[in-house]
C-alpha cells in the first residue's frame, strides 16, 4: 500500500511539488506498477465536442492543482479510501486537437488498456462528449447509468447532422447499447430548452429524468433512494457534469444553468451512492477560463473524492 499513499501536507506543503491527482503517485500505462492499481485517476484534456464556451480542455490541469487540498479521510463518512484500495494518477489521454474522431479513438484505446489491467477509471474531463469514448472501452455489457447534470445530453444532432457534440453522447451510448436505458437516471435537469426532442427520446426508451423541481421537492435522500433502485446491483457508471451545481458555487463551466443545487447537496448525492457497484465515473465540464478563484475546480475535485470513496467501497466489497 505504501507505493500508493498520497504525499501528506505534513511532509510537503500543498503548494509544493509536482501536482498529481490528490497527490497520488504517477503511474503511466507502461509502468510495471500498473497491475497493482485498482482505481486509476485519468485526465481527458479535450473539448472537441463543445458548442458554446470552450475551455474544458484545461479542466484536468486545474483539477489536479486543486486536488492538492484533498486529505486522506472523508470528513463525513470517515472513509479512508487510499488505505482501502490502491489508487494512482495514470496521466492524461493525449488528444488530437485537430480531429474529433481521432481524439475519440485515442480515448477509447487508452481506456481499453486501463480496463484490460483490471483498473476502475475515475476521470477528470474534458467536455461531456468525453464520456462516450470512455464508455466504449468500459462497457462490456449495457451498464446502469446515473448522470448529475443540468442537461440531458440526449439530442440526436447539432448543426444540421453533427452527431458528436457534448449534447449528444448519451443518445449515442444508448444506440450503441453501452447503456441500459431502463437502468438510467438523470438528476438535476433544468434550464431553457430548444424543444422536447431529448425528453421525448428519454420517455420512448425508458430513461428516468428527475428535473430540478422534483429534486428539491423530494430532497436528496428520497431521490437517491429511487436512483439506487433504478441502478440495481449490476455494474454502473456515474457521469457528473459540474453544471449540475448552481453557478453561484461553480461558475467555471461552459453552459451554466441557474437554479441548481448548492455545494453541500452536490456532495450528498454522491455519498448516497454507497453500495452501488460503480465500475467507472467521470467529472466533466470544468472550464478554468470561466472560473473564479479556483472555486469550480475545488468543487469538482471534492466531488471526485466522494466518487473515489464510493468506488473504493465497491472494490473492497468485491462487487
Amino acid at each position: 500500500m505504501s507505493d500508493f499513499t498520497p504525499v501528506s501536507g505534513f511532509d510537503l506543503p500543498r503548494y509544493a511539488g509536482i501536482p498529481t491527482f490528490m497527490r497520488l503517485p504517477h503511474v503511466p500505462l507502461d509502468d510495471p506498477r500498473l497491475n497493482d492499481v485498482q482505481i486509476g485517476l485519468i485526465g481527458v484534456p479535450w473539448d472537441g465536442g463543445t458548442t458554446t464556451r470552450p475551455g474544458t480542455r484545461h479542466g484536468p490541469r486545474a483539477l489536479r492543482d486543486a486536488s492538492t487540498m484533498i486529505r486522506a479521510q472523508n470528513g463525513s463518512t470517515r472513509l479512508r479510501p487510499f488505505e482501502m484500495v490502491n489508487c494512482a494518477d495514470l496521466g492524461d489521454v493525449p488528444p488530437n486537437p485537430a480531429s474529433l474522431e481521432n481524439s475519440m479513438a485515442r480515448i477509447t484505446e487508452f481506456y481499453g488498456q486501463v480496463v484490460k489491467a483490471g483498473i476502475r477509471p475515475l476521470t477528470a474531463g474534458g467536455d461531456h462528449l468525453s464520456s462516450l469514448p470512455i464508455l466504449r472501452a468500459v462497457a462490456g455489457e449495457p451498464l446502469g447509468f446515473i448522470q448529475f447534470d443540468s442537461h440531458t445530453d440526449l439530442f440526436d444532432s447539432y448543426f444540421d447532422g453533427q452527431r458528436y457534440t457534448h449534447g449528444t453522447p448519451f443518445r449515442r451510448a444508448v444506440e450503441e447499447e453501452l447503456l441500459d436505458p431502463k437502468k438510467m437516471v438523470q438528476i438535476g435537469i433544468r434550464g431553457t430548452m430548444y424543444d422536447t426532442e431529448d425528453r421525448d427520446f428519454a420517455k420512448a426508451v425508458g430513461i428516468r429524468i428527475i428535473e430540478i423541481g422534483e429534486f428539491f421537492a423530494r430532497g436528496v435522500p428520497d431521490v437517491m433512494a429511487e436512483a439506487r433502485e433504478i441502478l440495481g446491483t449490476g455494474p454502473s457508471y456515474v457521469s457528473y457534469d459540474i453544471d449540475f451545481i448552481d453557478p453561484a458555487f461553480a461558475p467555471g463551466t461552459g453552459t451554466p444553468e441557474v437554479g441548481g443545487p448548492n455545494s453541500c447537496q452536490a456532495l450528498e448525492v454522491v455519498r448516497a451512492l454507497s453500495g452501488v457497484n460503480i465500475i467507472g465515473a467521470d467529472m466533466v465540464e470544468v472550464s478554468p477560463p470561466f472560473d473564479l478563484g479556483g472555486l469550480t475546480a475545488l468543487a469538482g475535485v471534492s466531488v471526485m473524492f466522494e466518487l473515489l470513496c464510493v468506488m473504493a467501497e465497491a472494490v473492497k466489497s468485491g462487487a
